[in-house]
């Protein structure tokens, strides 16, 4: 179990159980020695586990995840955008659980005076990596904007559009569950005011991630319309072609027909004469589609 422990801080009023990569018989150890319920020993173990709270007689837990991935990666998962950290934490003690490391756990100031305060400092920090990815998204964005409307769209993959969407998707929905967490937490009154931050430092990211998917599927949309517009004028430019040549090769080929009583074939100018129908036809087509303004 020694070896599962990252830190132990003793505080004047309470202690802090930092577990780091646990086994499951440290766990099973820690459990008992605390008295502490099997299933949420367990759902401190599951991978992908969504955040959670619930109220135990003797002490409460939380299950929270902390944005740990990067936009450029093309993570579309929980697991893979975001990692938890599990809390079981009472008036004289606090126990955190987690499988990759997080910088914000390391040199926590002594000072405080309840494991409340060192809770929300955590759930503060857990917040706070939310932001840079949102920050990469919006720029990713505006990139993405320039090239459609600016440069080439076709530079543009529809795969960049589907991770941004879905990233802002994802991302979107666990600070909204963060958020459900963050209103179910009990805390000592000293406390509420920075959980209160807390809320509403969770309200603006998803607001402005709700603002950032919505533009994302504007984008894509954008991007299909585009698309749609450059197939439209590459038919449109063969329609003109066609409607060009259609009577043209009409006319050449009636009189590419070897039938014996054709009589122009035998006119000194036919030749001339059908070339300068040709022409006729040909300025007439273009007067009309000017006028029709499809030239």
């Amino acid at each position: 179990m020694k070896n599962s422990i990252q830190n132990i801080l003793k505080f004047e009023s309470f202690i802090w159980i930092d577990l780091f990569q646990p086994d499951k018989d440290a766990l099973e150890d820690i459990a008992k020695e605390y008295q502490l319920d099997y299933f949420l020993i367990r759902d401190s173990l599951e991978q992908g586990h969504l955040p959670k709270f619930e109220k135990q007689p003797h002490y409460n837990f939380i299950i929270l995840r902390a944005f740990t991935s990067t936009i450029e990666r093309g993570a579309t998962t929980i697991n893979e955008l975001s990692n938890k950290i599990a809390f079981f934490y009472n008036e004289k003690k606090i126990i955190t659980i987690h499988r990759k490391p997080f910088d914000f756990l390391q040199n926590i100031n002594t000072q405080y005076n309840h494991p409340h305060e060192v809770l929300v400092y955590l759930i503060h920090k857990m917040v706070e990596t939310y932001q840079l990815p949102l920050n990469e998204l919006d720029e990713k964005i505006i990139k993405i904007e320039q090239t459609i409307f600016l440069e080439n769209y076709s530079n543009v993959s529809l795969e960049d559009l589907y991770y941004l969407k879905a990233q802002s998707r994802i991302i979107k929905k666990l600070l909204q569950l963060f958020q459900q967490v963050a209103n179910e937490i009990l805390i000592d009154e000293q406390s509420k005011t920075a959980l209160q931050d807390i809320k509403d430092t969770l309200l603006s990211l998803i607001l402005s991630y709700d603002e950032v998917l919505e533009n994302a599927n504007n984008l894509l949309n954008t991007y299909l319309s585009v698309s749609a517009q450059k197939s439209n004028d590459v038919m449109k430019l063969l329609t003109v072609f066609s409607a060009f040549f259609l009577p043209l090769t009409f006319i050449a080929g009636i009189y590419g027909m070897n039938f014996d009583n054709m009589p122009e074939l035998k006119w000194q100018s036919g030749y001339f004469l059908i070339l300068a129908l040709m022409a006729v036809i040909s300025i007439l087509i273009y007067f009309w589609f000017k006028r029709k303004r499809i030239l």
